[in-house]
């Protein structure tokens, strides 16, 4: 696990980095997507490389993590809404090419096997975008949840809902109480996970996931054994970590050649 500690533009411009050279080297790359406040500079620095160096996402598919259950289809809340406002009707996708969970699907079960499947036709995504809530989940893998899990319906705890207020008017009671997410297990099946975190209501679950044991208590724990996740924190988020300036000192030495 690489940890990368550094204001959020500086995160941003590595992680879209990233991104770029899959995107301009694979000839069918994969992209996962992830909601939520954290990845929105890296979603801006590559519409803007897109629309200003031509960077382009024509021969790319992407997958989102989850998406609500029970909230209508042109609510701008729906993820699916969020993920083509912030990034895929800003870039070149071809059409057909951004997938996500059905959540308004009459059999969830069948739509999660379903969208396990269309993730395995792709070939796995080669590089998955995540953050990290409060209680150390990611996607919708609230704590508890099996580190061995597949796609499928999830009830969102009360911490999440209320975390996830601000973005309907403030309301907990607007935010809807079930999900279908990505497994734990789908998500440590992609090739490189890079994982963006700031502010310091996020420290104590990146102390947890980076240094803690890990533990189905913190989900973002199983990350530890993936074999190439980047962490990229802000001085906030990092703050509760034991061995930051280890980390610092790595990254500041780090070889020339060695990528993310």
């Amino acid at each position: 696990m690489e940890v990368v500690i550094a204001d959020e533009y500086t995160l941003a411009e590595l992680a879209a980095d990233a991104i770029e050279r899959l995107l301009r080297t694979e000839a069918s790359p994969v992209l996962g997507l992830a909601t939520g406040s954290s990845p929105l500079r890296i979603y801006d620095e590559l519409t803007t490389r897109h629309e200003n160096e031509g960077l382009s996402f024509a021969r790319a598919q992407a997958f989102m993590l989850d998406e609500y259950v029970g909230i209508a289809d042109e609510h701008p809340q729906r993820y699916r809404n969020v993920i083509d406002a912030e990034i895929a009707t800003r870039v070149d996708f071809a059409e057909g090419a951004v997938h996500g969970p059905e959540g308004s699907a009459d059999d969830l079960a069948a739509a999660s096997a379903d969208y396990e499947r269309k993730i395995a036709e792709a070939g796995g995504i080669d590089l998955q975008i995540l953050g990290i809530g409060s209680d150390g989940h990611i996607a919708f893998n609230e704590p508890g949840s099996s580190l061995a899990s597949r796609t499928r319906v999830k009830s969102l705890t009360h911490q999440t809902r209320l975390d996830n207020a601000r973005f309907f008017d403030g309301d907990v009671e607007q935010v809807p109480k079930l999900c279908l997410t990505q497994g734990l297990g789908t998500i440590m099946e992609a090739k490189h996970l890079v994982l963006v975190a700031t502010g310091g209501n996020k420290a104590e679950a990146v102390h947890q996931m980076v240094e803690g044991p890990i533990s189905a208590m913190w989900p973002a724990t199983v990350l530890q054994m993936h074999p190439h996740v980047t962490v990229m924190l802000d001085d906030a988020a990092a703050s509760r970590l034991q061995l930051g300036d280890y980390y610092r000192h790595a990254y500041e030495n780090k070889p020339e050649w060695q990528s993310l």
